[in-house]
């Protein structure tokens, strides 16, 4: 099952209210069911791991590349699926030649939204030195990072108003609130799912279930963000 939860998050930063579409971890899963809850959204964001690395089929995700950007300006974070995907050397050109912006360590411009993707990376070599010139820009500053654990290391000492993240899968098993397991972060990890450091940071639970285990009271979920001003309706 697939939820479609609503965010919001005011600032005087924003002047102009926009609708992003949040997809994360779809691991090469059906997407033809999440097209009608994108329609009139202003852009979608990609946070990483649209392939799964563990399959050698690619399809769903090129066609997610052609069908997304009929839609909206769309935007591709590298997850660590891209990274090391056996198939990047096939995949990466039709990533390329499609009409998604992939954001790979940098930043731009959209909508006065200062947007910017922190990319998957080796462990000790993530490059983060973009972000400084990132937060010294006017205007709300939104980066894509797909590895929420790189927030505190990496993010946090920067002036970067909101950071979305999926990758946790939603600790795969939650009781009581919490999940049990996330990649990158072990046994009872702390961002999973949801708001942390002041809503500063947005974790998806992502789209598929890729692993092999079940999720139990973890649905995989479309996060719809709307961003207003202060005085936006």
């Amino acid at each position: 099952m697939r939820e479609v939860n609503h965010h919001t998050v005011r600032s005087a930063k924003i002047t102009k209210p926009l609708t992003l579409a949040v997809v994360a971890d779809l691991h090469n899963g059906a997407y033809e069911d999440l097209l009608p809850h994108l329609q009139g959204v202003d852009a979608i964001l990609i946070l990483g791991d649209l392939v799964n690395r563990h399959r050698s089929d690619y399809a769903n995700a090129v066609g997610f590349l052609k069908d997304a950007p009929e839609i909206a300006p769309t935007y591709y974070a590298i997850g660590n699926h891209e990274r090391r995907s056996p198939q990047r050397e096939e995949y990466w050109p039709l990533v390329l030649r499609s009409r998604a912006v992939v954001l790979d360590n940098t930043f731009t411009l959209f909508e006065g939204i200062v947007l910017g993707s922190l990319s998957s990376a080796w462990p000790g070599k993530v490059k983060a030195d973009f972000l400084a010139d990132m937060a010294a820009q006017n205007g709300f500053k939104l980066l894509m990072c797909h590895h929420p654990e790189y927030f505190e290391p990496h993010v946090q000492q920067h002036d970067i108003d909101l950071t979305l993240s999926g990758h946790a899968h939603g600790g795969q098993v939650r009781l009581f609130g919490r999940g049990l397991f996330a990649p990158g972060q072990g046994i009872l990890p702390r961002l999973t799912s949801g708001w942390y450091f002041d809503r500063r940071l947005l974790v998806s639970r992502g789209l598929t279930n890729s692993a092999g285990a079940p999720r139990i009271n973890d649905p995989c979920e479309l996060i719809l963000l709307h961003l207003k001003g202060e005085n936006d309706p």
